[in-house]
C-alpha cells in the first residue's frame, strides 16, 4: 500500500510541475494545464497521508 501511495504521490507532484513548464513553452493550452493540476492536487492530498504515515 505504501509503495502504491508513494508512486501516486510522486506522479501527482510531477503533475503539478510539468504542466506549468509545458504551458510556459507554449506546448499546452491553459485549460488543459488547469485540469491536470487540479486532478494532480486531488491525487496528492489523497495519497500523501498514506505515503507519509499520517493516517
Amino acid at each position: 500500500m505504501r509503495t502504491i501511495a508513494t508512486c501516486l504521490g510522486l506522479a501527482a507532484l510531477a503533475g503539478t510541475i510539468v504542466p506549468a513548464v509545458l504551458f510556459m513553452l507554449h506546448a499546452v493550452p491553459l485549460d488543459t494545464v488547469k485540469s491536470i493540476m487540479l486532478l494532480s492536487t486531488i491525487v496528492w492530498f489523497a495519497a500523501a497521508p498514506f505515503w507519509m504515515k499520517v493516517a
